[in-house]
Parts: C-alpha cells; structure tokens; sequence
C-alpha cells in the first residue's frame, strides 16, 4: 500500500466520480481506475460500489477513507514540523472562512502575512459553517475562521473579536425610528434568515428564542447581504452582525437599530483541529488576525485576549 494510493482513494471519495478525481490530481483516468484496483486486490476488499454515473463507498471503503484521512493529516503534520525544525520557511498554509466575514477582516492579515512569509502558499477555503467544521476537524484547512458556538468536538480555537449584533428593518418600517428595540417586540415580525449550515442562523434562532417565540421566516438565503437587500426592500427584518453593516452610499441599505438591553454579540474565533501540530506558519497567521483584528476601529470591536499560548502581542 502506497501513500499516494490513499490519497487517490480520498479524492475519489470526495468527488465520488472517476472522472473528476483523475482529473483534479492530474492523472488519466485509466491510470486511476487501474491504482484503485490494485489497492483493492492487495486488501482483498472492495472500497467502491461503481454503477453507471454513479459512485458509493462500501461498508470497507467507509473506513479505509476514514483511517486514510486521518493518515494523510500524520503525514502533513510531520512534513510542517520538519519544515519548522530546518527553519525551511517554504509550505502551504490552507485557511478556511466564512465569505462574508472572510471578505472584511482577511485582507490585511493576508497582505501581511505573504510580506512575512513569501515562500508560503496561501490556500482560501470558502464554506459553510457546518462544513468549515468539518474540514478543521478532519486537518484539511489548517485554520478556520468561525463564529461560536463549535459544534464539532475536535476543535480548538482562539478568540479574536467580539463584535455587536443589530436588528435591521426597512426604511419605512415602524421601528425605523426608534433608538433601540427589544427583541421581545419582534414576535410578529417576518424574518429573514440564513440557510442551514450557516452559523449566523443558529444565532438568529437563539436569540428569537431567548426572546420568547420561534422566528416566523418568510424568505432564507446564503448570503448575509442577500439578507440586507430583502429587508431593505421591506421583505421582512433580520439580524446583521456589525461588521457587514451598509453605509448610506450602498444601494438598499436597512436601517440598523441596537438591541434593546441585551445587545447581544457574537464571538469570531481561529479554530484548529485539537492536538494537531501548528506550523510557526499558522502560529503567526493567528497573531496577525489577533493584532489587526483589535487596530480596526471602524468595526468598533472587542479584543479578546486568549490564555493560548500564542498571546505574543
């Protein structure tokens, strides 16, 4: 059995088609198909149930994929130590985020970051909360920026700010006017939310809940300023963190209104896989994000200062 067999098996488990995973690790098909059957015949097993157009993992495949992914992350981690220790500062950095979130606080970090280490590579993984999750706990990014709670277990994290979350309501509406609202007043409310999957949701619905009542939702999306541009065309209201909040210049913009005594917040965190080896790459990646992060002012944020012993600032 060979290293390169089962990441071969992983892609092709991930794409769950032939086709596509030769063609995302640069082979031919028939090369592929031919070092899969090899693999099978040496296990004496069957990891893949081929049907036309169709691709699925047996009860074998399942947990060949799931020991082989857990390999390949051994792996990784002793090529970044290695790297580390021969103060060889070349590599790969993959970093998860959120979109929207990723697309405010990132930039500068990044920017930063490659004046800092030109021979790494940066990798930008864009996805869903639960999925981001995943990716983390499984090693495939090396950090991930979040928002908690964390649902997977295999996660560490350090916090890196605390940012306030406002009710947005249509120009026009009733409370467009007011200084602050409580979330209590807004039982009867249309809201407008974000799809599964999205940790944004999660919060939505906690604090309805907290509120007293089950969000009435007429309209879900993926997008947080798919949210804005609804309730600002007077489809309903919804939570907006701070951060993504639009300026007077911005076509359809909400007007934004604080929440009531309890001004609730959400908690943005790096997170990492838990025991997993941090490359002197990633280490800093954090403490860029943490020193940036708390010098924006125009996001009036929190800094959050962590016992990790990445705390070098």
């Amino acid at each position: 059995m060979e290293l390169r067999q089962l990441q071969y098996a992983l892609m092709i488990a991930q794409e769950k088609n032939f086709s596509r995973a030769a063609k995302k690790l640069h082979l031919a098909q028939p090369s592929l198909s031919q070092q899969m059957m090899k693999l099978e015949k040496e296990l004496g097993l069957q990891l893949f149930e081929r049907r036309p157009g169709d691709l699925q993992l047996t009860y074998a495949g399942e947990r060949f994929v799931d020991q082989a992914s857990k390999i390949i992350d051994q792996v990784e981690q002793l090529k970044q130590e290695m790297m580390d220790v021969a103060q060889n500062q070349r590599g790969q950095l993959i970093i998860g985020s959120l979109p929207i979130t990723g697309a405010h606080l990132l930039p500068p970090a990044l920017q930063q970051f490659q004046q800092d280490f030109p021979g790494i590579e940066l990798v930008l993984v864009e996805e869903t909360t639960s999925e981001l999750e995943s990716l983390t706990a499984k090693g495939q990014t090396d950090v991930s920026l979040l928002s908690l709670p964390l649902h997977e277990e295999g996660l560490a994290y350090t916090p890196i700010l605390e940012e306030e979350i406002l009710l947005a309501v249509p120009p026009q509406h009733a409370f467009a006017s007011l200084q602050n609202v409580s979330l209590r007043n807004c039982k009867d409310e249309a809201f407008i939310v974000l799809k599964r999957g999205q940790g944004f949701r999660e919060i939505t619905y906690r604090l309805c809940q907290e509120a007293g009542y089950e969000p009435r939702v007429v309209f879900e999306t993926t997008n947080i300023e798919t949210v804005q541009s609804l309730v600002a065309s007077g489809m309903g209201v919804g939570l907006i963190p701070k951060m993504v909040t639009r300026t007077g210049n911005s076509s359809y913009v909400p007007v934004y209104l604080p929440i009531g005594d309890i001004r609730p917040h959400r908690t943005l965190v790096i997170a990492y896989k838990k025991g997993r080896y941090l490359s002197k790459a990633a280490e800093h990646f954090i403490i860029l994000m943490k020193r940036i992060v708390s010098k924006e002012t125009y996001l009036r944020s929190t800094f959050l200062p962590s016992s990790s012993l990445l705390d070098q600032i």
